[in-house]
């Protein structure tokens, strides 16, 4: 039986949001905490929205593909990839490893940077930020305050890499969208190969693309 994969509909929209906007982290100076290069990232998104270009679709184009070019300075998506898919990672050869991390991004790209045009002036607080025990990762608290007034934690998971610190997880009212990801992967996998995986992903970011 063909399975869905995720729409995340159900989620809350200040998520949707967010994480768009933490997905176009630019990269910063090597000494650039995981707090300030999450509000360095969401200050210049912002910025691109507020641009009067991007209200209209015509002019919206060269906007929108600023902020996707920043996206691969910020997100490690192979570390996002192999989290998502989990201990069936290493099945995957190192081609469908590439195959796989460019059809997710692209999944998540068309999804969420695709919501941002919901922008409405929700408010972001910076509430803080906590260290694993090892020190090698830092989870960056947030709050948005929805123009309703409703209050949404939403956290954001970050390892340093290359010089900057990049997202692999976001957490939404302790929902994981790595282990929600995961939950779905690993049903699907159940029961078709890497390749059929892949392909499956493929066509989910062409359909989200298709509803712009």
């Amino acid at each position: 039986m063909r399975r869905a994969l995720p729409s995340w509909r159900a989620l809350a929209p200040g998520f949707l949001l967010l994480a768009a906007l933490v997905l176009a982290a630019p990269a910063l100076a090597a000494d650039a905490g995981p707090r300030q290069t999450l509000e360095t990232a969401i200050t210049r998104v912002l910025d691109e929205i507020k641009n009067p270009d991007w209200v209209n679709p015509a002019t919206r184009g060269p906007l929108r593909q600023r902020i996707e070019d920043e996206v691969y300075h910020a997100f490690d998506f192979g570390e996002f990839s192999s989290r998502t898919v989990g201990p069936r990672w290493r099945s995957f050869t190192p081609e469908q490893k590439k195959r796989f991390s460019d059809a997710f991004a692209e999944l998540l790209l068309n999804t969420y940077l695709n919501k941002v045009t919901g922008y409405n002036g929700e408010n972001v607080a910076y509430v803080g930020e906590m260290a694993s025990p090892d020190g090698k990762r830092v989870e960056v608290r947030t709050v948005i305050t929805m123009k309703d007034g409703r209050k949404i934690p939403v956290n954001y998971r970050m390892l340093p890499k290359d010089g900057s610190w990049r997202v692999y997880d976001v957490i939404i009212e302790n929902i994981s969208l790595v282990k929600n990801y995961r939950t779905q992967f690993h049903d699907i996998l159940n029961s078709a190969t890497p390749d059929q995986l892949i392909e499956r992903v493929l066509e989910k970011a062409h359909e989200v693309q298709a509803e712009q």
